[in-house]
């Protein structure tokens, strides 16, 4: 049996969601995120998660915060964020886990996933 090439495969994207799909204003403060299975340029599936970062940014330090988001990522195997914004430091912390990460997008979030997906394809670099 072989293995089915890369380009083939899914990639799970994680992004902030508000109202109908939309993307979130912020990463690190999401109330809600949206894991995104993307294949082919196309949006496979869409599981909306209530991760309540909005609350736990301030509670603790911002290192335990973004070990929080850390924890979140490696346990769905999200391979790219996409996201309004995000601070440096958590943009940081996503790059040095090989998490691609693609700035400044607002509007329509599965438009958001497809393109995040396509930045793996096309070399997983980080981009604002």
């Amino acid at each position: 049996m072989t293995m089915p090439e890369r380009a083939s495969e899914a990639v799970l994207v994680c992004l902030p969601v508000g109202p109908g799909r939309t993307v979130g204003h912020s990463w690190g403060k999401a109330e809600r995120v949206a894991l995104a299975s993307v294949r082919d340029g196309a949006v496979l599936t869409w599981d909306e998660r209530d991760v309540g970062w909005d609350r736990s940014h301030d509670a603790g330090t911002h290192g335990s915060h973004h070990a929080r988001i850390v924890r979140f990522l490696r346990e769905h195997a999200v391979e790219a964020v996409a996201a309004s914004h995000m601070g440096p430091p958590m943009e940081h912390t996503l790059e040095r886990l090989g998490v691609a990460v693609l700035l400044g997008v607002d509007g329509d979030g599965e438009a958001a996933a497809v393109s995040a997906a396509a930045r793996v394809r096309a070399g997983g670099a980080p981009a604002r």
